[in-house]
């Protein structure tokens, strides 16, 4: 009796110690649509890529017409081939230049989102943490894609305990 007794003591000293997990979830996506500086990113970042495609279909319509030209100057027969010669060789080196500007502005796109929308993340970040830390959530789940954690509490790095059990010096 005595032992069954000790039994529910522990039992119940060890339930008092558990706290209960608190779960929050967020749909990531539809908090950014929602915050107005996500919208003026979206429009300046649109307004940036406008601007560079127009330079790249100047640079791609000046090509076609350097093409057409040569083409017709091939089929005249009338000019000499050294010079339909440099004439090609010229529209290839415009060509390597539409795509090598082509690449540039997918980069510089990229380099202008990630500066337009990372100080948005980095603030929504740190509002769901000191959210989640406020209202003691352990976990913030983001609904808008799958086994996303956006939080978790501070815990302890086991590292060291593992490689002490598993003899890793």
């Amino acid at each position: 009796m005595k032992k069954i007794t000790l039994a529910f003591v522990a039992l119940f000293a060890v339930l008092g110690t558990v706290s209960a997990q608190k779960y929050g979830h967020l749909n990531y996506g539809n908090l950014l649509n929602a915050m107005p500086a996500v919208k003026d990113a979206d429009k300046q970042l649109e307004d940036f890529q406008k601007a560079l495609v127009s330079k790249g279909e100047e640079m791609s319509k000046k090509l076609n017409e350097g093409y057409l030209a040569y083409l017709k100057a091939q089929q005249s027969q009338t000019v000499a081939p050294v010079k339909l010669q440099e004439t090609q060789a010229q529209l290839e080196a415009e060509q390597t230049a539409l795509k090598s500007y082509e690449e540039s502005a997918r980069e510089q796109i990229g380099a202008k989102r990630e500066q337009l929308l990372k100080p948005i993340l980095d603030k929504v970040n740190a509002a769901i943490t000191a959210v989640a830390k406020e209202k003691g959530y352990t976990f913030v789940f983001d609904t808008s894609s799958f086994n996303a954690i956006l939080f978790a509490q501070d815990s302890e790095d086991i590292f060291p305990l593992m490689k002490t059990k598993l003899g890793i010096q």
